[in-house]
């Protein structure tokens, strides 16, 4: 799978609870999150975000609580991928389970700039800053991660594997 978009830039450390502020945790409903998402440190993300659009950033991306909201979000804004230097162990899964895509790439998070077109192909892990015309190599993901993600989240990949 590939996905293309303008890129949203964060610093390190961003946690849940600036992904998704803790005044919001009132309903798990996506539609709901998505209005509140990142609205801490960046008032402008939901009115600029559009579907297919990526975010980037440093360290240690999605730390603090281990709720699922901040990747619900995240997914429900329209961002088609998550770049980062590093992630929370727990977001990292998390993203997964709700069929969030997620690469580790230090040198492609630091490279890219807010507003650049960012490329990306999950099967070969080779992302493309269009704007500065430079590619980066992440990690991919093994097939059954890849399922998951393209399946919606580990509940719907789950289900079409009982079905067999």
């Amino acid at each position: 799978m590939i996905v293309t978009g303008k890129a949203f830039k964060y610093a390190d450390n961003v946690d849940t609870d600036v992904i998704i502020p803790a005044r919001y945790l009132n309903s798990s409903d996506p539609e709901h999150l998505k209005q509140h998402c990142m609205e801490d440190i960046d008032a402008d993300f939901v009115k600029e975000v559009s579907n297919g659009d990526i975010m980037v950033a440093g360290k240690n991306f999605g730390c603090g609580s281990s709720r699922e909201h901040a990747p619900v979000a995240i997914k429900a804004s329209g961002i088609s991928l998550v770049i980062a230097e590093s992630f929370a162990r727990i977001f990292f899964r998390n993203c997964i389970n709700v069929g969030l895509p997620i690469l580790e790439c230090p040198e492609a998070a630091r490279a890219i700039s807010k507003g650049d077109t960012v490329k990306a192909d999950f099967d070969t892990g080779i992302i493309e800053n269009v704007t500065k015309n430079e590619k980066y190599q992440s990690k991919p993901f093994p097939d059954f991660i890849n399922g998951i993600i393209a399946s919606g989240g580990l509940l719907e990949y789950t289900k079409k594997q009982t079905v067999k």
